[in-house]
């Protein structure tokens, strides 16, 4: 996953923007279950170390997911090394 890119978010959720950490805002097609969505956030939680901060379901059933990581060395280091899922 990449740094927060200049992107719209839903309303009230840049209050909570930090320079700690590391952002990054997902949008989950209305076709991935919550068990899936359940599932692939955890995989990018216990091997990347990204945490869920925010969590909006719509009325399509789609998601959007806000994730956060402290910014560190080692995360740059990783990072460099890891080709990230862009389909997630």
């Amino acid at each position: 996953m990449t740094a927060l890119r200049p992107r719209r978010l839903p309303a009230g959720w840049e209050a909570e923007l930090s320079d700690d950490y590391e952002w990054i805002p997902l949008r989950l097609p209305p076709e991935v279950t919550r068990i899936g969505a359940s599932t692939r956030l955890s995989i990018e939680a216990e091997y990347r170390g990204w945490e869920l901060t925010r969590v909006r379901l719509y009325t399509d059933g789609s998601r959007r997911v806000l994730l956060r990581r402290k910014k560190s060395a080692a995360n740059a280091i990783s990072d460099a090394r890891c080709v990230d899922q862009p389909g997630l």
